[in-house]
């Protein structure tokens, strides 16, 4: 059976990575979505480092299962067959600086004069208001601006630190495209579109909030700054390589201090609950990597997992697509891409038993469908060849 979005058609106007990887969530699961180019080199990580077959591997991974129409959105024509696409589509999505989109003819306003239903979603940086709304933006200013850098960091009084992976893109993605199911649900019951807004900036606070907030909670309790836990990170060294072990509960403590042989541990005054032993973490930490110093990883890990003490392996990029966990999951698969050749990517995460979501084809080339899109429209060769300047036969 088709994916669980399969009927539903997504005009997408985004480009780079948190919009175009949005639309490739929902067209894994089954959405068609159409991604509208300019003719000009079209969507930006088109032309990105790392290449096959004309083909850069951070397009790929963020634009398959879409079809290419190229555009010349300046050309009056061109903007109505725009138009016309939409009046066929569910969901309109642009990430355009706030106010670009109403310029070029395409608001809201515009788009439900057309498809009154149309759910209309608009990613940005900062938002539409405030003062940093028109500003430019990349992953770098959201982690500062958002406090991930400080709290990568550890505390307020290090130097902030970035996350090593561009989360504010990602994850505003993820957002994206949950809020765009939600919108059309929403539809379903009601029978009314609106319009989602959402910010790279808006998208990390909350995440944020979940887990990191704790000392900006309760409002007149304010902590003036955030203090310390540990700096050390719950990854540690062995005689071999690198493992991950961490505990929480009493239960677990206790598995520690068996499988690390160290049942001394149990009687000093600074472990003695979960609360001690958070205010002591750096001691706690430093003693466990001195222990964990004195056996290949391979044991700690097989002594650990048989006490019972949730541990792993810290893998590298290579390791980490090898790995029998992984592998039995069958989340890193390869599909063959007519241009770029035998692709490895990770499929779609969510696995759904009804309706599976699935890779039908790779990313598609500049334009690939431009004359089948427009064909579906009811525009006739010789329009076709006029908006796109390729010859079509009848």
């Amino acid at each position: 059976m088709p994916g669980p979005l399969f009927g539903y058609r997504i005009v997408d106007l985004t480009s780079m990575i948190s919009g175009p990887l949005a639309t490739m969530m929902l067209a894994d699961q089954g959405a068609d979505v159409i991604k509208v180019e300019n003719p000009d080199g079209g969507d930006h990580t088109r032309a990105a480092a790392n290449r096959r077959g004309g083909f850069s591997a951070g397009f790929l991974h963020n634009n398959r299962n879409k079809r290419s129409l190229t555009l010349d959105l300046k050309d009056s024509k061109a903007k109505e067959a725009l138009l016309r696409l939409i009046a066929t589509a569910d969901v309109f999505v642009q990430n355009f600086r706030p106010g670009v989109a109403d310029r070029m003819g395409f608001g809201e306003d515009a788009l439900r004069a057309v498809k009154p239903d149309i759910i209309y979603v608009s990613i940005s940086g900062f938002g539409e208001v405030g003062p940093f709304a028109g500003k430019p933006v990349y992953d770098p200013l959201v982690q500062a601006m958002s406090g991930l850098a400080t709290i990568q960091a550890g505390s307020d009084n290090e130097r902030p630190r970035l996350v090593r992976t561009i989360v504010p893109d990602k994850l505003t993605a993820i957002t994206a495209s949950q809020a765009i199911t939600a919108a059309l649900l929403s539809r379903e019951r009601t029978g009314q579109g609106q319009h989602v807004r959402i910010s790279m900036l808006e998208a990390v606070i909350a995440f944020l909030f979940a887990s990191d907030m704790g000392s900006q909670t309760f409002v007149g309790d304010e902590f003036p700054q955030q203090e310390a836990a540990s700096f050390i990170d719950l990854i540690y060294e062995t005689s071999t390589t690198y493992i991950s072990a961490a505990v929480q509960s009493n239960k677990e403590w206790l598995a520690l201090t068996r499988a690390l042989d160290k049942p001394e541990w149990l009687d000093d005054p600074r472990f003695k609950t979960p609360a001690l032993r958070g205010k002591h973490i750096n001691e706690r930490l430093i003693m466990t990597q001195e222990v964990l110093l004195t056996r290949p990883a391979e044991e700690w890990l097989e002594r650990l997992t048989a006490a019972g003490v949730p541990c792993a392996p810290v893998l590298t990029r290579s390791e980490m697509i090898r790995d029998p966990q992984v592998q039995a999951l069958g989340i890193v698969v390869e599909t063959e891409h007519p241009d770029a050749g035998l692709l490895r990517q990770a499929r779609s995460a969510a696995r759904f038993s009804g309706t599976p979501a699935e890779i039908r084809h790779g990313g598609p080339a500049l334009g690939q469908h431009s004359d089948s899109i427009l064909k579906e429209l009811g525009y006739s060769p010789a329009d076709i060849q006029a908006l796109t300047g390729t010859t079509v036969t009848a």
